[in-house]
């Protein structure tokens, strides 16, 4: 469309102001971290802190267990782990006076999840990414980073814990430079070795922010600002050692630096303790005054389509079964230009079919309200969106087509068998919406007919999600026979038949049309290349890569 056109579609002067005031509030980001360094409860800790909520934790079942508002499945609480990203929007006035919307989305941390991750991370303009005080950089931790840092997404680094014994501040510091190549500048710095978390050094205010507990980290810590002067009546020794290390950070130029930050080359770092709601009051403050506002996002063509153009939005994530009295499915799309208004007759890109957004829906974990208006920046919630999925492109007026989100590499696979012949519609529509929200992929093949589909996953936890999912929401039960295969490759269809006829090998084809040859071992795969090399087999996406 020539510019010109665009012109023509233009919004109001007032609109414009309107839309760039609304993209300047707006922060949107994602916590990203190893299995159990407190991702989840360090979310909890935000929304508590903008007084969202008043108490971290639902009562639920006995003897007053608590569940976060982020993770609401009956898996999730049951393991106590995320399964499935979650979003979470809420508005935040911060002490300097800015009015802010947050947008939040606390992702899985196990790695069997990584595609809901990868996912995710299409979706936001910053990343937290939170490390265990004890055991610094975990291997999943590693591989998240490296998709921010494909994506060139900004990262702030929490170390939590620190209310529990941990390492040394200074050899963190040094192992976050050392292994992902970042520089850190911390914004705050510990008073008090890890295990005894007295408060903060602010290193912008130079003051001493003392925490008080509260009973069982239940609502939010109070905070004492002291003054330099009297900080080291207030905490004696530990603030001593906490200046001479700030000092020690000064020297090294291990100060924040804006431009450095948002071009990926150093990244802030905050200490708290989630479970205690110590310096989260901080996290929030630092991430409403630094991290980046909505900009301009890049289309398959590498041409970026400003926040002020015509609306358009990234559907990054379908789910369903959030209500079980509603079967509905529910579209997560990022906002990435123009404006949104409920109602609005928007076009799929993928189909040129038009899509009515009656029910638009503002998403907080698994409660739902009526949404009327969005802007860049925000996740939208669009209900009985049967048709989307995850990659897919909505606009208005002027034509885009956004990036789609690639399918990693599976490494299990197995066969699903309905165990109830006469659950056999059942069987089929749960499978194919499970596929469809991204849950696994499946595979079939004319040799194992449709009553008999393989299922494919990066890791063993999405078969248990699927079982469950397809016995509790759909009502019907499978059972999975294991295959040998560990490795896919991407095959052409006139190659397909004959490395079906391979010994320990397979070809089935994936939904989306992409053929799989499947392979017990590597060394399997190996000796086949070696042994065929005008057969072309592709790599795949695989968890953690670009």
């Amino acid at each position: 469309m020539s510019d010109q056109d665009l012109e023509t579609r233009a919004p109001s002067t007032a609109a414009a102001n309107r839309l760039a005031t609304e993209a300047g509030r707006r922060r949107t980001f994602a916590v990203i971290s190893h299995p159990d360094a407190g991702k989840s409860t360090l979310t909890e800790a935000l929304v508590l802190h903008a007084r969202i909520i008043t108490q971290a934790g639902a009562i639920h079942g006995k003897a007053g267990r608590r569940s976060t508002v982020s993770d609401w499945m009956e898996m999730e609480q049951a393991r106590g782990i995320s399964i499935t990203s979650t979003a979470l929007q809420f508005p935040y006035h911060s002490p300097e006076g800015q009015d802010c919307v947050i947008n939040l989305l606390d992702t899985p941390g196990h790695a069997d999840f990584s595609e809901d991750t990868y996912r995710v991370l299409s979706a936001v303009d910053c990343a937290v990414m939170l490390i265990d005080a004890a055991k610094g950089l975990e291997p999943q931790t590693l591989k998240l980073f490296q998709v921010c840092k494909h994506r060139g997404l900004p990262i702030l680094t929490v170390i939590n814990k620190w209310d529990r014994p941990g390492r040394h501040a200074l050899e963190l510091l040094d192992e976050i430079q050392e292994r992902i190549g970042l520089k850190p500048t911390p914004l705050t710095w510990p008073v008090g070795i890890a295990g005894d978390f007295k408060g903060v050094l602010d290193r912008r205010t130079g003051n001493f922010i003392r925490f008080t507990r509260t009973a069982g980290g239940a609502t939010a810590a109070p905070e004492e600002h002291i003054a330099p002067e009297q900080a080291h009546d207030a905490a004696g020794i530990d603030w001593d050692n906490a200046v001479e290390e700030c000092e020690l950070l000064s020297a090294d130029d291990a100060d924040h630096d804006q431009e450095a930050f948002l071009q990926g080359v150093t990244t802030p770092v905050l200490f708290t303790s989630a479970a205690l709601n110590f310096g989260v009051n901080q996290l929030l403050d630092n991430l409403t005054r630094l991290a980046p506002p909505p900009s301009g996002q890049a289309d398959v063509d590498g041409n970026v389509r400003p926040v002020d153009a015509p609306f358009s939005a990234f559907v990054f994530k379908v789910q369903a079964g959030m209500d079980s009295a509603h079967r509905d499915r529910i579209a997560y799309a990022r906002v990435c230009s123009g404006t949104f208004e409920r109602g609005d007759v928007l076009t799929h890109a993928a189909t040129g079919k038009p899509f009515v957004t009656k029910y638009a829906q503002s998403v907080f974990g698994q409660q739902r309200s009526t949404l009327d208006n969005a802007w860049p920046g925000d996740v939208i919630g669009l209900a009985n969106a049967a048709a989307l999925r995850p990659g897919d492109t909505l606009f208005r007026d002027v034509p885009v087509q956004f990036p789609p989100i690639p399918s990693f590499s599976p490494a299990y696979f197995s066969v699903a068998r309905g165990t109830d012949p006469s659950k056999h519609k059942q069987f089929r529509k749960g499978i194919e919406q499970l596929e469809q929200e991204g849950v696994v992929q499946v595979l079939r093949s004319d040799r194992r007919g449709e009553q008999a589909p393989v299922l494919a996953a990066v890791g063993p936890l999405q078969f248990e999600v699927t079982s469950h999912r397809m016995a509790t929401e759909f009502n019907a039960p499978i059972s999975l026979e294991s295959l040998p295969y560990t490795v896919a490759r991407a095959v052409d269809p006139e190659d397909a038949p004959f490395v079906d006829r391979q010994v320990s090998t397979e070809v089935l084809t994936r939904t989306d049309g992409v053929m799989l040859a499947l392979f017990t071992t590597k060394w399997r795969l190996q000796g086949f290349c070696e042994d065929n090399p005008t057969v072309t087999l592709r790599p795949l996406v695989a968890a953690g890569d670009d």
